[in-house]
C-alpha cells in the first residue's frame, strides 16, 4: 500500500460510512480502531493487514479522529490472535466475501492465463491483480503461500499453452535445423554465431548476416502465429534463452525448447534484414566518401591556380589566329611558358568532369575488385518495395541487375528495357552511357554502382522499404491504422483543432504578434544590433557577468567534512535501501532460486561494476564473498534495458519527490538535453567515427532537468540526428516530470524539428550557434515598411500558408505516430529529409517549421532573460557530463565489447548510478541547509548555483566492502 495520502484521497477510501459504523455495537473501544483498520484496509487492497506497520500513519489518524480513539490502541491490538481473526471472520460476513473455494481457484487461474497474462506481458503484481479480482468477485483472498502456488501454477500453464501453440506451428524440417543449431557438432550455422550481432563494415559481416538470414528464412516460420504473441513477452523468453548456452538450451521440455528458439529467431530475422541494410548502407557510403577523400588529396597536392588566366588564354587565342602554320613552341609558349600550361591542365582537371570521372574510376576499382561480391546476396535474400510509383524505375534496375547477374557481359546494348530515368543521377550519365561509333551502350559495372547509390538514398528516407524488416519496413505500418476512425481522440490528445483555417488563423495571428512586438522594441533593445548589409547581420552584446555566489564553497566543505570519502558503492547501496530499485530486477529465467536479499547483495555489486566501467571480475572474490560466475549469472539473468530504465525512473521520483522547494524551487518543466561522446569498440555497426570530437565511439544523448536530474538516456550512432533524440526523449522518458520547454544546442533542432515539437505541446529552445545568420518569414499579409526596423533580417518568401492547410491532417497523422510509440522517432524523421525534399507533408512541415522558428527567433532575440535561461539550461547538461568520466572511469572510459546491448546496458547503468548521486547529494544538502545558522546566510545567488552534481567527497575507488548495515547518516 502507497505510504502518502492527501486529504482527498483519505475523503474517498477511508471516511467510515453510516452503515460501516453499526459494526461498533458492543465491541470493547480499544479493539474499535484494529476493527475499521482492516474494514478499510481490505476495501482498498483486497486483503488483511497483519501488522499495524502495514497501514500508514495518515490512514491511522484518520480513522483516530473518526472514532475519537487514541492512536496507540493499534499497537495493543491482536492481530493474529482470537480477537483479529474473529473480526477479520466478522467483516467478510458483513462484506458478503464468502469463503474461497477450489472452484474460485480454478476460474482465478484461468482468468490469468486467459485474460491478464497475454495482455500484460511484465508479470509484475501478479499477486495484487489476482487480490482485485477476488475482491471484485466477493471471494476471500487466499493465504500467502496459497496465492502464490497459484500465481506460479498459472504462469506455468500459460507458458505451457503458449508453448504449445507455437510448437506445433513449427514443422519437421524447422525443428531438425533447430535441433542441428544447438547440437555439439554442427556443421553449419552454430547457436552462438545466430545470436551475434553483426561486425564492423565489411564484406565479411555482410557475406555472414547473409548466412545467418538464409537459415532464418529456411525454417518458414509461421508469422501469423508468431506476431500474434505481444512484443513483449517475445521479447522476455527471447531473453531467457539468448542467456543460456547451447547445452543449457537442449535441457529444456521440446516444447519449451522449440517454442524458446522459435521466438528468437523471429526476432533475429529482423534484426538481420536491417543489419544487412545497414551494412550495405555503410558500404555504399563509405566507397563515395573515401574515393572522394582520396582524389581530393591528391589534387590538392598537385593543384596550383592559376591567376589571370582569361587574359593568358586571350592572348594565345590571338596569337595562334595571327600565326596559324607556326608551331605551339614557337607561338604559345613565349606567351605562357610550359609551367603555366601545365598549371592551366591541372586546374581544370581538378574541376567539373575531371574530379567526378576520377572519384567514379576510384569507386569502380573497390566495387568491381572487392565489393559487387555482395550485390547477388542481397538481391536473393532482400525484397525491395515501394508505396510510390515514382520509385519504380529503381526496383526495375534491380530486377534487371538480379536477372543478368549470371551474364559476363561487360558492355549492355542501350535500349528500353534497361532503366535510366529516376536510376541514373545527371551528372553520372556520361560516366555510364559510352558512345561506341553512333552505338551508345552502358558500362555496366558503373550501371550497378549508380543504381546501388539510388538504392541507399531511397532507403534513408524509406520511399523504398523492404518487406519482413523493422527499421526499414513499410513506412506506412509506422502511422497509427486506425486514424479514421479515431480522429476525434487523436486531435484532443494533441491539443489541436479539426479546423485547418483555425489553425492556420491561430499561427498567423502568433507569428504577426511576435514580429510587431520585436519591431516596435528593437530600437530600445540596447544588446542587439542589426546591420543593414552583410551575411551576419544580427549582432548581439555578451552578457553582463551576474553577481558570485558567495556561500557554495562552505556548502560544499560542510558536505566533505561531516560525508568524507563517501564510497560511491555506498552511494548506490544507500540509494536502494530508501527506494528499493533493486524489486525492479527479475530473473528472465522461470524461477528465482536465490533469496531477495542475496540477489539484492549480488545485483548492487554488479550494477556499480556496469556503472563504473570497472567490469565484474574486478569485483569478484572481494570482502563481500561472491566470485566471478556468481555475480556474471546475475549479470546474465537479472540486468536487462527495461529493467535498468524502471529502476532509473524509480530514483528519479524519488529525486523530484525529495527535494525541498524551499531550497530546490518549485517543480520544474524545463529540461536540457545534448550529446556526449564516448570511446567504444568498432566491431559493430553502432561505433562510428565522429566528426566533430574525433576517435570511435558512440554517443549519448543526455536530457537533464535544471537541478542535474538526467531524466532519460539513449544510446545512438555519432551520425543520429539530435532532433530525433530529442522528441524520442521527450515522449519516452515515464518519469514524473512533466516537459514543456527543451533546450538544444545547434544540432538539436531544425525546422521540421520546431513544427513536430509545436503539434507535440511543447516548446524547442535552442541556442543558435548562427544567430547572427538568421532571417525572419513574413505571413504574406504585412502593409509595405509595416515591419521597417527589422527589414535586413526578413526573408522575401512568405509562408505558403495553403500547404500547411492542404497537409495539416497528415500532419497529425505523423505526430500521432510519435506520440503513441507506433515507430521511433528517428523512423518518422528519415522520411523528412533532403533527400525527400518532394514529400509534400515534408513541404507542409518546413513551411509550419518556418512559422514556430520565426516567432522563436523573435523572441529570443529581443529577451536576454529568455538567453540566459537557455544557456543556463545546457550548462546543466555540460556539468553532466563532465561527471560521466568522475564514474565512469574504467578501461579509460572506454566501452570494451562490440555488443550493443552490453553497450546501452553499460550506459544505462552509468546513468542509473549518476542518478543515485544525485538523489544522495540533494539529501545530503538538505540535510547540511537544515542548521538555520548556514541556512540564514545564502543569498539568491546561492541557490540559483545551488546543484547536486557534486563529488568531491565521494571516492569511487578503493576496496569495495559491501556491507548492508552500515548506513550513511542523515539527520533530515
Amino acid at each position: 500500500m502507497k505510504k502518502l495520502w492527501d486529504l482527498e484521497e483519505l475523503t474517498n477510501h477511508w471516511t467510515l460510512s453510516f452503515k460501516e459504523l453499526e459494526l461498533k455495537g458492543s465491541k470493547p473501544g480499544k479493539s474499535l480502531l484494529g476493527l475499521f483498520a482492516q474494514l478499510k484496509y481490505y476495501q482498498n487492497t483486497g486483503n488483511f493487514p497483519y501488522k499495524s506497520s502495514d497501514i500508514p500513519a495518515a490512514p491511522l489518524k484518520y480513522l483516530c479522529d473518526q472514532l475519537d480513539a487514541d492512536l496507540s490502541d493499534i499497537d495493543n491490538y491482536d492481530w493474529i490472535g482470537r480477537s483479529g481473526r474473529r473480526h477479520r471472520e466478522t467483516l467478510l460476513k458483513f462484506l458478503g466475501i464468502r469463503k474461497v473455494t477450489s472452484t474460485d481457484k480454478q476460474k482465478a487461474s484461468e482468468w490469468l492465463v486467459c485474460e491478464h497474462l497475454p495482455n500484460n506481458s511484465e508479470q509484475t503484481d501478479l499477486g495484487s491483480r489476482l487480490a482485485e479480482w477476488f475482491h471484485q468477485n466477493k471471494v476471500e483472498l487466499p493465504a500467502v503461500k496459497e496465492l502464490d502456488r497459484l500465481i506460479a501454477s498459472s504462469v506455468s500453464e500459460f507458458e505451457r499453452r503458449l508453448f504449445n501453440e507455437i510448437s506445433v506451428s513449427l514443422s519437421t524440417s524447422a525443428k531438425e535445423k533447430l535441433d542441428a543449431l544447438i547440437s555439439e557438432n554442427t556443421s553449419g550455422l552454430n547457436y552462438s554465431e545466430l545470436k551475434s550481432e553483426p561486425g564492423r563494415m565489411s564484406l565479411d559481416s555482410i557475406i555472414n548476416e547473409s548466412k545467418k538470414l538464409r537459415f532464418l528464412n529456411s525454417l518458414n516460420l509461421d508469422k501469423q502465429v508468431l506476431s500474434a504473441v505481444p512484443q513483449k513477452i517475445v521479447s522476455r523468453y527471447r531473453q531467457r534463452v539468448a542467456s543460456e548456452n547451447a547445452w543449457e538450451v537442449r535441457r529444456h521440455p521440446e516444447s519449451s525448447k522449440y517454442a524458446m528458439l522459435a521466438m528468437l529467431c523471429f526476432s533475429r530475422q529482423r534484426e538481420a534484414i536491417d543489419g544487412l541494410i545497414d551494412l550495405f548502407c555503410q558500404i555504399v557510403h563509405r566507397l563515395n566518401a573515401r574515393a572522394e577523400k582520396k582524389v581530393v588529396k591528391s589534387m590538392l597536392k598537385d593543384f596550383q591556380k592559376v591567376y589571370g588566366k582569361n587574359t593568358i588564354l586571350f592572348r594565345i587565342a590571338e596569337a595562334s589566329l595571327e600565326k596559324p602554320s607556326a608551331t605551339v613552341q614557337e607561338v604559345i609558349y613565349p606567351i605562357a611558358g610550359e609551367s603555366t600550361l601545365t598549371n592551366l591542365v591541372k586546374e581544370f582537371k581538378s574541376s567539373g568532369s575531371g574530379y567526378k570521372n576520377q572519384v567514379h574510376t576510384l569507386i569502380r576499382s573497390s566495387y568491381g575488385g572487392h565489393y559487387r561480391r555482395m550485390l547477388p546476396k542481397l538481391l536473393e535474400l532482400l525484397k525491395f518495395k515501394s508505396n510510390n510509383t515514382l520509385h519504380r524505375p529503381v526496383l526495375e534496375a534491380l530486377e534487371w541487375i538480379a536477372d543478368h547477374r549470371e551474364s559476363k557481359q561487360q558492355y549492355i546494348i542501350l535500349n528500353d528495357r534497361v532503366p535510366i530515368d529516376g536510376v541514373i543521377k545527371p551528372k553520372w550519365r556520361e560516366v555510364v552511357i559510352e558512345k561506341q561509333g553512333k552505338t551508345r551502350r552502358i558500362n555496366r559495372i558503373n550501371y550497378e554502382i549508380c543504381v546501388l547509390q539510388m538504392l541507399r538514398e531511397k532507403l534513408r528516407c524509406k520511399e523504398i522499404w523492404v518487406e519482413g524488416a523493422d527499421k526499414y519496413r513499410d513506412p506506412d505500418e509506422d502511422l497509427p491504422t486506425d486514424f479514421e476512425e479515431k480522429r476525434n481522440s487523436y486531435y484532443q490528445i494533441l491539443g489541436h483543432t479539426q479546423d485547418a483555417a483555425e489553425f492556420v488563423s491561430q499561427l498567423k495571428s502568433d507569428m504577426g504578434a511576435a514580429l510587431s512586438h520585436l519591431n516596435n522594441t528593437i530600437p530600445k533593445n540596447k544588446h542587439v544590433r542589426l546591420k543593414p548589409q552583410g551575411k551576419n547581420r544580427i549582432s548581439v552584446s555578451p552578457y553582463e557577468p551576474l553577481p558570485d555566489p558567495e556561500n557554495i564553497l562552505s556548502i560544499k566543505s560542510s558536505i566533505q567534512e561531516k560525508w568524507p570519502m563517501t564510497s560511491l558503492l555506498d552511494v548506490l547501496k544507500e540509494s536502494d535501501l530508501r527506494i528499493d530499485f533493486t524489486s525492479r530486477f527479475s530473473s528472465v529465467a522461470s524461477r528465482e532460486r536465490l533469496s531477495r536479499d542475496e540477489i539484492q547483495r549480488r545485483l548492487l555489486l554488479v550494477l556499480y561494476a556496469l556503472g563504473t566501467n570497472a567490469g565484474i571480475k574486478r569485483l569478484a572474490d572481494g570482502p563481500h564473498g561472491f566470485g566471478y560466475r556468481e555475480l556474471l549469472h546475475v549479470r546474465n539473468q537479472f540486468v536487462h534495458k527495461d529493467s535498468l530504465r524502471a529502476a532509473i525512473r524509480d530514483v528519479v521520483n524519488a529525486t523530484l519527490r525529495a527535494r525541498n522547494p524551499d531550497i530546490w524551487g518549485e517543480g520544474t518543466t524545463a529540461c536540457a538535453s545534448d550529446s556526449k561522446k564516448i570511446g567504444a569498440w568498432d566491431a559493430n555497426l553502432l561505433t562510428e567515427w565522429h566528426i566533430r570530437y574525433q576517435g570511435r565511439g558512440v554517443m549519448i544523448y543526455w536530457h537533464v532537468e535544471k537541478n542535474s536530474t538526467c531524466i532519460y538516456s539513449q544510446l545512438k550512432r555519432c551520425s543520429s540526428s539530435e532532433v530525433a533524440s530529442m522528441i524520442e526523449g521527450v515522449l519516452r522518458h515515464c518519469t514524473d516530470m512533466e516537459v514543456n520547454k527543451q533546450f538544444v544546442d545547434s544540432h538539436g533542432q531544425s525546422e521540421v524539428g520546431f513544427a513536430f515539437c509545436h503539434l507535440l505541446g511543447f516548446d524547442l529552445l535552442p541556442r543558435l550557434k548562427a544567430l547572427a545568420s538568421q532571417k525572419l518569414s513574413l505571413t504574406g499579409e504585412e502593409t509595405p515598411n509595416q515591419y521597417d526596423n527589422l527589414q535586413p533580417i526578413l526573408k522575401k518568401q512568405p509562408i505558403n500558408w495553403n500547404l500547411i492547410s492542404q497537409q495539416y491532417d497528415e500532419m497529425i497523422k505523423y505526430t500521432t505516430a510519435l506520440k503513441q510509440g507506433n515507430a521511433d522517432p528517428e523512423s518518422i524523421l528519415r522520411r523528412f529529409t533532403r533527400n525527400n525534399v518532394q514529400h509534400p507533408t515534408y513541404k507542409a512541415l518546413a513551411e509550419l517549421g518556418r512559422v514556430i522558428k520565426t516567432i522563436f527567433l523573435c523572441r529570443y532575440i529581443g529577451s536576454e532573460e529568455l538567453r540566459r535561461e537557455i544557456h543556463e539550461g545546457l550548462n546543466v547538461v555540460e556539468n553532466w557530463n563532465s561527471a560521466n568520466s568522475f564514474i565512469f572511469y574504467g578501461k579509460s572510459g572506454e566501452i570494451a565489447t562490440n555488443s550493443t546491448k552490453d553497450q546501452e546496458i553499460s550506459i544505462l547503468s552509468l546513468h542509473l548510478l549518476q542518478s543515485c548521486l544525485v538523489y544522495v547529494n540533494t539529501l545530503m544538502i538538505e540535510d547540511v541547509l537544515s542548521d538555520n545558522a548556514i541556512r540564514s546566510k545564502l543569498i539568491p545567488e546561492d541557490y540559483r548555483a545551488l546543484s547536486p552534481l557534486i563529488y568531491s567527497h565521494i571516492n569511487p575507488y578503493g576496496l569495495f566492502t559491501l556491507d548492508m548495515s552500515d548506513r550513511i547518516a542523515f539527520a533530515a
